[in-house]
């Protein structure tokens, strides 16, 4: 073959055996000479109603299996494209099928490894596995053939095609079904089970450990004016609700629609509604995500002009598919894009088109969502352009409320936020946050980056309404006062201590309205912006919601202690040390590494270092000096003696309880670390009656010397070390599950799901 032969000859991405890039792109002939690892995908289109498969006939052209009856459309994803975009494209090339990304399932990926040809071709590949579900069988003449690939199709009966390949039918190309292909047939064959009851008492189980709850809080001291400016701040949080959902994954928000207009079907489609208002999403926050839907219940979606037409048919209709795994990089990225598609087009960028690239406010698309051959494919959008539809209205409805407050740091508050929600650019809004001083709380906007895993850089929208605490907000003013003075203490070395913390305004407030990123596991307490700009200059802000505190405490950690602690310290645990840590807790957010200085001297943030890790190392950061800090406090007689040994103990029962969030979810993971730190210092220690205690003679040191570990770890922006130290100690150990065993037994509930009566009593006043 000539050089001319070698430039034309398509080229594949060279993969390590398990499916990262290396870097490398080769010709096809000298990836299957050498026997290099790559990747293609396998496209299965199956009709839910007849439950039946589309095969098609591969022709006798081909230089594999000539002649056979294969999977409904294959083909070598190109060095540069991705795998959803070769799957759509050949689905349109070889049948004539033109779909949606939202119509493609990623169910597996399956890697194969034979030799044919007497050993001259050596196929080395991973293959993406798809399914694409349409509610009945497209009619055969749909279909537009591509001559030199297919030369027919036919649906069969998933059972009769699994029999076939099992006896090693001549007509098919064979595949093992009883290997790692066979998922194929167990997912489809278990997805569509008569099994209502059996999901229905699941789903039932699964709600049982959320223990509802109605949240109130006295509107005494609220002026009628103000009441009609809570009316329309809840108004704009329900907009808010709706980018959240949004934002969770491409199809979710068609799924919640689905789900609401069939509420009412079965007691199934009942449970299937409420579950989903809890987790906002198909994955279930108490169990790693994993679903608690799958296609079979999503929305349908008709697409006429899939196909080419067909007489007396109204077209083809499809189910909006969501993967197994929850994405890592949520609806922020394409759904096909990885880590070093990101991060080699970052390198093509300017230095502000790579800040804004990586900032909590903007999205990153494709250009072509049908084929890519480059990185530079990708591009940036801003959140006030992407979600215009509901930020102008949102922005109508604030700058409503802010005409109608007397309160001039409210109303400042609310016009700058709605100003931001159209300009995207959230600093005078995030200052004026930080600066409100009104009997009205409101915390409106995109905050929290957890639903980014695959980075960590996007911010998701969320909303807290509630009534300032005035007694409650002057008690807690200490802890913020003293954060320059914890800062220049905490156990880490001086060079990585700030000179300028800002003193941290706290504000406790009775909850009246939540919504957004709220999903599972209810928020108590929040330390925000998260912007460091803003933490640099002007330091932040706490919110804590008393009332959801009070609740968590009576309802789940006063029985977990009476379960989980020695008898001897039970009465350690108690609502004062809890609600005490929490500010703590959000108070060092505040101190600690947040800008830092790289060892080559570039300035970085910890965020941007340790990427996906830093939600989980800051939780446990955030904890674990919290605990330093309030014994520093003790020490210094700031804060009652009394605590002393109520706050370890009442911090020993929280461990089962953050736990009990998943190690998915990053509190619980941060918890599982310092449990597991603490345990394996001797300051936790299991009794021989299945309870626990605490080593005051150990307690001190364990979590000075873990807090050093963690700081430490972030003043650097080691993502290695903070990866290695989260595998060793963020895991589910033994004695975490004696604790966790003992509470399923007597179902303590793992949180809360609080009504809001004040919202009611509002909307029926108006």
């Amino acid at each position: 073959m000539g050089d001319g032969d070698q430039l034309s000859e398509e080229h594949f991405d060279v993969l390590t055996k398990d499916g990262l890039k290396t870097g490398i792109s080769k010709p096809r002939s000298a990836v299957h000479r050498d026997g290099d690892y790559h990747r293609a995908v396998h496209i299965w289109i199956f009709a839910e109603s007849t439950q039946q498969l589309l095969l098609q006939k591969r022709t006798e052209c081909k230089d594999s299996w000539p002649g056979l009856w294969d999977i409904s459309s294959a083909g070598h994803v190109s060095a540069g494209d991705t795998s959803l975009i070769t799957a759509r494209r050949e689905l349109q090339e070889e049948l004539g099928v033109t779909l949606p990304n939202d119509a493609f399932e990623l169910l597996f990926v399956f890697r194969q490894e034979c030799v044919t040809n007497d050993g001259k071709f050596i196929d080395n590949e991973l293959d993406d596995v798809y399914l694409v579900t349409t509610l009945d069988p497209i009619p055969l003449e749909a279909f537009t053939l591509q001559e030199s690939e297919v030369s027919a199709v036919k649906y069969i009966s998933v059972e009769d095609y699994k029999q076939l390949l099992a006896k090693g039918d001549p007509h098919h190309v064979p595949y093992n079904v009883d290997g790692p292909y066979g998922q194929l047939f167990d997912i489809i064959t278990k997805r569509y089970q008569n099994n209502t009851e059996a999901r229905a008492l699941l789903l039932q189980k699964k709600l049982n450990r959320y223990s509802p709850i109605a949240l109130t809080a006295d509107l005494t001291d609220i002026t009628e004016e103000d009441k009609e400016v809570l009316a329309l701040l809840i108004q704009a949080a329900r907009i808010v609700d709706d980018i959240f959902y949004h934002q969770v994954w491409c199809s979710n928000s068609s799924l919640r629609e689905w789900l609401k207009g069939r509420k009412e079907l079965s007691e199934l489609d009942m449970l299937k509604w409420k579950y989903y208002l809890i987790n906002k999403s198909s994955w279930s926050c108490l169990d790693e995500n994993e679903p608690f839907l799958t296609t079979a219940d999503s929305a349908v979606k008709l697409l006429p002009e899939a196909t080419k037409p067909v007489a007396n048919w109204k077209g083809l209709e499809y189910k909006a598919a969501f993967p197994l795994l929850k994405p890592h990089g949520a609806n922020f990225y394409p759904p096909d894009m990885d880590k070093m598609e990101f991060e080699s087009w970052i390198e093509s960028l300017s230095e502000n088109e790579k800040q804004d690239a990586k900032g909590f406010f903007n999205i990153i698309r494709r250009h072509n969502d049908t084929h890519s051959n480059n990185s530079s494919d990708l591009y940036i959008i801003p959140y006030a352009k992407e979600y215009s539809y509901f930020l102008e209205k949102a922005a109508e409805l604030l700058h409503k409320a802010g005409d109608l407050t007397s309160s001039p740091s409210l109303k400042r508050l609310l016009h700058s936020k709605a100003d931001a929600f159209l300009s995207n650019d959230y600093y005078d809004s995030d200052i004026a946050w930080i600066e409100l001083d009104s009997k009205l709380d409101v915390t409106i906007g995109p905050y929290e980056t957890y639903e980014d895993v695959l980075f960590g850089y996007k911010a998701t929208f969320e909303a807290f309404i509630g009534i300032r605490d005035d007694k409650a907000t002057s008690q807690v003013k200490l802890f913020g006062d003293y954060l320059q003075v914890l800062e220049q203490n905490l156990p880490m070395d001086n060079m990585y201590k700030s000179s300028d913390v800002m003193a941290a305004p706290i504000r406790v407030i009775q909850l009246v309205y939540n919504s957004g990123d709220v999903k599972g596991p209810q928020t108590a307490a929040f330390n925000l912006p998260n912007d460091e700009r803003i933490v640099k200059d002007r330091g932040s802000s706490m919110v804590m919601l008393k009332n959801v505190s009070e609740a968590k405490f009576k309802l789940i950690l006063q029985p977990i202690a009476d379960l989980c602690i020695i008898k001897d310290q039970q009465e350690l645990v108690d609502f004062d040390s809890f609600f005490t840590h929490t500010i703590c807790h959000e108070c060092c957010h505040g101190i600690g590494p947040h800008t830092i200085t790289l060892p080559s001297g570039q300035k970085s943030t910890v965020r941007l270092e340790l990427q996906e890790l830093h939600s989980a190392l800051e939780e446990a950061k955030a904890d674990i000096v919290g605990l330093w800090a309030l014994n520093f406090l003790i020490a210094k007689n700031l804060v009652p003696n009394s605590l002393v040994k109520s706050i370890y103990v009442s911090f020993l029962a929280g461990c089962f309880r953050s736990v009990r969030f998943g190690l998915e979810e990053a509190h619980g993971k941060g918890q599982a670390l310092q449990f597991n730190w603490l345990f394996h210092k001797g300051a936790f220690v299991l009794h021989p009656d299945q309870t626990f205690f605490v080593d005051f003679d150990k307690v001190e040191g364990a979590v000075e010397s873990l807090s050093r570990e963690i700081l430490t770890i972030q003043a650097k922006g080691d993502k290695d070390a903070a990866q290695i130290f989260l595998e060793k100690y963020g895991k589910m150990t033994q004695p975490l599950n004696i604790a966790l065993e003992k509470l399923a037994k007597v179902q303590v509930p793992v949180d809360i799901t609080p009504d809001f009566p004040v919202v009611t009593n509002l909307q029926h006043k108006n």
